[in-house]
């Protein structure tokens, strides 16, 4: 799956990433409107890693969605 068919799903995917990323609020789930700069940007802030950690979760996190 790549990225363009999850930011057109975003509300069906909402609930995925926040199964994920529990630490991240539903509202900041919500304004996130299927950005992934912005994904990685936040799980970034609140598990207080790297981007490139970050990024590299979302990459593997995406290869999991059918």
């Amino acid at each position: 799956m790549n990225w363009d068919q999850v930011s057109g799903n975003w509300q069906q995917f909402k609930g995925k990433v926040r199964e994920k990323w529990g630490d991240l609020t539903e509202d900041e789930v919500a304004r996130l409107e299927g950005n992934r700069d912005q994904l990685v940007g936040r799980i970034q802030e609140r598990y207080g890693i790297a981007r490139d950690e970050a990024e590299r979760q979302v990459s593997d996190w995406l290869g999991t969605m059918h």
